[in-house]
């Protein structure tokens, strides 16, 4: 993959310890990924209305907390530059927080945000008070919220998708989803597992059995057509679900009494590990 950079965001309320940093210097370490350590800060004391990114070395209260909080990320920053991660700084003045990070996020194209997260009670989750549950819902790009744990020596990459696209949702949001995981999971030498959660309608005349097997194959269709356009791509050919369908339906090997069989299309993924 290209040199990508990780955004870390830090807390500096934290101290040394980092979980998010050293999963995130980790992955930049098997994937050839650049650092990036962001925290913001902000006082309404000393705050006048305005955000400010000049670096004065004599300057008021709020830019000498700036400075020292700039400080801070260089001395975390220091022990992973001596093992050879390139690695930059960036501390802001402004609030709320998750907005700041999300404007950050925007601004660049990050390949993976990553941030700390910790249990949240029944209350916060609800009324989503906190800044992990609003960078859920907005964070424009791949989130990592890390635990303080060990990673698994083999990690399991999960990537949930929806291939009935309900509720409005973004037709182009699962072959995101898809890649980045399938991406993640060679990076990290771990096993990429697709799912699809569904619910059977209230008053369904079929029978759960039937059901689960027409969402299962629709899972399976869809795994088939990302493995397949992932291919192109790496081939340099770029090719739409129009053409990807007309082009398997052309093939004779794929045919059986003139008509398209998805079994002879999975026996020859299969035969293509």
């Amino acid at each position: 993959m290209r040199e990508s950079t990780i955004l870390v965001v830090v807390d500096l309320t934290a101290g040394a310890h980092q979980p998010a940093l050293e999963r995130a210097a980790w992955l930049a370490t098997q994937a050839g990924a650049r650092l990036e350590l962001f925290a913001c800060d902000y006082d309404p004391d000393l705050d006048r209305g305005h955000v400010t990114t000049v670096w004065k070395a004599d300057a008021g209260p709020r830019e000498r907390l700036l400075l020292q909080r700039r400080s801070q990320l260089e001395e975390l920053a220091a022990p992973f530059r001596k093992q050879g991660l390139k690695v930059t700084v960036d501390v802001v003045w402004d609030h709320p927080f998750e907005r700041a990070i999300v404007k950050k996020a925007a601004a660049h194209d990050y390949w993976l945000v990553a941030k700390d997260t910790h249990h949240h009670n029944l209350i916060q989750r609800t009324l989503l008070t906190n800044v992990d549950w609003h960078l859920v819902r907005e964070c424009p790009v791949p989130l990592l919220l890390v635990k303080d744990r060990a990673l698994a020596a083999e990690p399991h990459v999960l990537a949930a998708v929806d291939p009935v696209n309900e509720h409005d949702k973004p037709a182009a949001l699962d072959d995101r989803i898809f890649t980045f995981a399938a991406d993640l999971a060679r990076v990290v030498r771990g096993h990429l597992h697709v799912m699809h959660a569904y619910s059977t309608p209230m008053g369904a005349e079929l029978p759960p059995d039937v059901v689960k097997t027409e969402q299962q194959l629709l899972l399976e269709n869809f795994i088939r057509r990302e493995l397949l356009l992932q291919r192109a791509a790496e081939l340099g050919y770029r090719v739409s679900d129009q053409e990807l369908a007309q082009a398997l339906a052309s093939i004779e090997a794929l045919q059986v009494d003139g008509r398209f069989s998805r079994d002879r299309y999975a026996a020859l993924l299969r035969t293509q590990g």
